[in-house]
């Protein structure tokens, strides 16, 4: 389930690193509440949920969802400020039918090997008309990400992604339709000085997937302009639906 194969290292950096702060998720709620509203009693499956941090924000939003994180990597599993994690990919869910009233992936989509697949298991486990919310980069779609800004060779990696029509696509092979796409902003790090003090390069496959001399200089540029003074770094990932 990935372009790369997550292991301790990969796992802790995500972990010290990727988790937005609580404050800075209000963006999110607010737009995942305008696709899933929450009632007592639901189902909430994180799918490919890494170290939990959305699935630990889902169980404080919502006391009276049932939130049930899923992940393939151990490594992950282990580092997870969310317990239980589930093992199991987008393949093969230990699930019944119809178990669920939503399914989050976040940043996970690039790393599902057979899109088609994927799109069956998941409406197999999900209600009718209940939504998939994926957030996630793109391809094509990088100029809203700072990183990018500052490692352009990684945009190459980025386009090896699926496109929003990609998924689209997929997705309607097992009856689900597009029914909202946005981008939503989200303050990723203090300044750009918190960003560079805080970037790991494990923590993100785009960075894993250049060379040493890309990555090389890009840190230079980073280092340069968190020199100067700067606000919080925003960035936005689009967060696509489907029903």
């Amino acid at each position: 389930m990935a372009l790369i194969s997550y292991d301790s290292v990969d796992a802790a950096a995500f972990h010290a690193t990727r988790h937005l702060r609580n404050a800075d998720l209000g963006t999110w709620r607010t737009a995942i509440s305008r696709h899933f509203e929450a009632q007592p009693g639901m189902r909430m499956l994180d799918l490919g949920c890494g170290t939990g941090s959305w699935a630990h924000a889902f169980r404080t939003w919502w006391p009276g969802v049932s939130v049930v994180a899923v992940d393939p990597s151990a490594a992950m599993r282990e580092r997870a400020v969310f317990q239980p994690v589930v093992p199991g990919a987008t393949d093969g869910l230990p699930f019944r039918d119809g178990s669920f009233d939503g399914v989050w992936l976040s940043t996970v989509i690039h790393h599902v090997p057979d899109l088609a697949a994927a799109a069956r298991e998941i409406r197999r486990v999900l209600r009718p008309g209940a939504p998939v919310l994926i957030r996630s980069a793109f391809a094509g779609r990088h100029e809203a990400i700072s990183l990018f800004h500052w490692f352009p060779e990684a945009v190459a990696v980025l386009d090896r992604y699926p496109s929003i029509a990609d998924v689209e696509a997929a997705f309607a092979t097992a009856g689900f339709a597009v029914t909202g796409c946005e981008p939503v902003p989200q303050a990723t790090a203090p300044s750009i000085a918190d960003a560079a003090a805080g970037l790991r390069r494990e923590a993100h496959t785009p960075l894993q997937l250049i060379s040493d001399e890309a990555y090389a200089a890009g840190i230079a540029r980073l280092n340069d302009a968190a020199r100067r003074p700067s606000g919080p770094v925003i960035d936005a990932l689009d967060l696509l639906v489907l029903r």
